[in-house]
């Protein structure tokens, strides 16, 4: 299941991608994925959204404009640990404006605070709040159902090739 997530990760995020085993989620490379997002629309579905969804609550991760960068901002503050906008920038693969945008967005919502940076007080590091590590685990948890319920009905063998091909087509369209 999870070469599956990461592989739709990279088709999804670009170039670098954002599956299990390194930037994203799940990984798809040491500082995340994407090159530049994927555009005004990302994926998420709003009829299935519990009532504290972050999404119903205006912060635009996937299902709004930020889409798979801002699922990677919260994952790569949640993984990493604190960050400046540059630096997560650098990590999502999007240019400084975009990734000022989605911090916004995150501060907004109440998943990202500022906070001032310890080494610059001219400069200020962002830290996920409890609130934007729940919204990672139902963002996640919504794109692992979306993952088991679309692999129903293969067998375990089935499973496991489709993964294998799959993440190989994957890794192609990346080098691409």
């Amino acid at each position: 299941m999870s070469r599956i997530e990461a592989a739709l990760g990279m088709l999804r995020g670009g170039p670098r991608g954002f599956g299990p085993h390194g930037g994203g989620p799940h990984g798809g490379g040491p500082h995340g994925g994407g090159h530049h997002g994927r555009g005004p629309h990302g994926g998420g579905h709003h009829g299935d959204a519990p009532h504290g969804d972050p999404e119903r609550r205006g912060w635009r991760g996937p299902g709004g404009r930020g889409g798979q960068a801002a699922l990677r901002v919260l994952h790569l503050l949640d993984e990493h640990g604190p960050a400046s906008v540059g630096e997560l920038a650098d990590r999502i693969g999007v240019d400084q404006p975009r990734a000022s945008r989605l911090v916004a967005a995150a501060v907004a919502a109440g998943h990202v605070r500022r906070e001032p940076d310890p080494n610059d007080a001219r400069r200020a590091i962002l830290v996920i709040t409890e609130s934007g590590r729940e919204a990672l685990r139902s963002l996640l948890g919504r794109r692992r159902g979306a993952v088991e319920r679309a692999l129903d009905g293969f067998s375990a063998e089935e499973r496991a090739q489709f993964a294998e091909l799959f993440a190989r087509f994957a890794e192609g369209w990346r080098r691409a």
